[in-house]
């Protein structure tokens, strides 16, 4: 055995013990297992060829959160009824910056989901290059269907508890799944009025009115979209006459949506959890803004005002024909028989909007057919770079345009993906790899920046 064979063992050895470790020590807890598998699969070309990553145990530091808390959210429902609902926030690698990291509302949240989001967040944050650490939280509490008073109320009681553990160099949430600029707003309120302080840097996707950014609410979005045309550009494509699905409807779908078109793509098809949308006129994002943002309804509302609208609720999004494809809604959400469906019909690019949306599975299928894939790690990161934007104008409390923001956030997807691309490329000889550049290029930022600050 070669002294390359040898070391080639040890960094599989100590792959294999820390994910056993990680399965031990958070049973059931599988969208996290999955995202640290993920990860840890792709960083053995790394261990490498730095073996003082694994002398300083960097692997199972990072799989351990700094910090994590559990709390109970009591508030009083329209009925005068007290409910009870499970708040989280955990606080996973501060070794850049800030904890930084969404609020997820929503009936599926639990410890693991959090602890996959935040261990997603730790390279994701870190491929900005922005100075932020990586954080995730929420609470399995639903707004569906609950009037601004409710959600006031539920939102000033888990800011209660959790205003404890923030700070804008501290910890700094933002918006996610459920949380958008009106919990944000009863959150700041409800700190602000706790803590006696204006203390703008602490929450991000702010109100542009009261120290928000612009471009925040469509950062995600236009990112996602932007990391599609970077990738395209390497094979000499645009998006330019592109059929393109998008699936979800919420805040990133829409605006990828917006920005596709913008970049001469016809986005014909989006989807909501009772089925999808198609529009093969393209779908027309005013109505699709009014019916989602202003009347908060399903989308077979917009169906039944435009007569080239079809909505379905048997199937998939991603069983219509298209060149490039946005997963946009949640977790795991395209598998193998989609990802097949997709090759198919002739699928040349998939970025993801959301974080993980391509099960292990799919992801191999789009890398086996020759498929550019955007890793979520790299492509939905616009989201977090505005919000580290918005922290800087917090702090120096300034606003910048909406043209020099977005600007901003163009170089900054720009960056990622020749950042992500390049460290394939050095890694693993394959450019187009960018599910290992995005967890490579994110992890040995993070692992430096650990080395250089001890034990801690």
């Amino acid at each position: 055995m070669t002294l390359l064979d040898t070391d080639t063992l040890r960094s599989t050895d100590h792959v294999s013990v820390v994910l056993r470790s990680v399965r031990h020590r958070s049973p059931g807890e599988s969208v996290f297992h999955q995202a640290v598998e993920e990860v840890l699969a792709a960083l053995g070309p790394v261990l490498d060829r730095h073996p003082e990553y694994v002398e300083a145990r960097i692997l199972e530091r990072l799989c351990e959160p700094e910090r994590q808390v559990m709390f109970r959210v009591p508030w009083v429902d329209y009925t005068g009824q007290v409910q009870v609902n499970r708040g989280y926030r955990v606080e996973f690698n501060s070794a850049l910056g800030p904890f930084k990291g969404g609020l997820r509302f929503h009936p599926t949240v639990d410890l693991g989901v959090i602890r996959f989001l935040g261990f997603e967040q730790i390279f994701k944050n870190a491929l900005t290059g922005q100075g932020i650490g990586a954080g995730k939280g929420g609470s399995d509490f639903d707004p569906a269907g609950r009037s601004d008073a409710e959600i006031m109320r539920f939102c000033q009681s888990f800011v209660t508890e959790l205003y404890r553990h923030l700070g804008e160099h501290t910890d700094v949430p933002a918006g996610d799944i459920g949380v958008g600029v009106r919990e944000l707003g009863y959150m700041f309120g409800q700190y602000k009025r706790i803590v006696n302080r204006f203390e703008a840097g602490v929450l991000t996707g702010k109100g542009v009115g009261w120290a928000g950014s612009h471009a925040r609410t469509e950062a995600t979005g236009y990112g996602a979209v932007y990391f599609l045309r970077e990738m395209l550009a390497t094979r000499g494509g645009t998006l330019e006459g592109r059929r393109a699905v998008v699936s979800g409807s919420g805040n990133v779908a829409i605006y990828a949506i917006e920005k596709a078109h913008a970049l001469g793509a016809t986005v014909i098809a989006c989807s909501d959890s009772g089925g999808f949308l198609v529009d093969d006129a393209g779908i027309d994002v005013d109505l699709l803004k009014d019916v989602k943002e202003v009347r908060r309804a399903r989308l077979s509302a917009y169906a039944t005002e435009r007569r080239s609208a079809t909505y379905v609720t048997t199937g998939s999004v991603f069983d219509l024909p298209c060149d490039v494809a946005l997963p946009c809604a949640t977790q795991n959400e395209l598998g193998e028989q989609h990802a097949t469906a997709l090759i198919r019909n002739g699928v040349q690019a998939v970025s993801e909007g959301a974080n993980m949306p391509c099960t292990p599975g799919a992801v191999a299928l789009f890398r086996d057919a020759g498929v550019l894939f955007g890793p979520g790690k790299a492509a939905n990161a616009g989201g977090v770079a505005t919000s580290a934007l918005e922290m800087q104008q917090n702090a120096a409390r300034t606003s910048w345009t909406w043209a020099e923001t977005e600007s901003r956030l163009e170089n900054i997807m720009r960056d990622i993906h020749d950042h992500t691309r390049a460290t394939a490329a050095t890694y693993t000889d394959d450019a187009d790899n960018y599910v290992a550049g995005a967890a490579i290029g994110g992890f040995i930022r993070v692992a430096d920046a650990m080395l250089a600050q001890g034990i801690v």
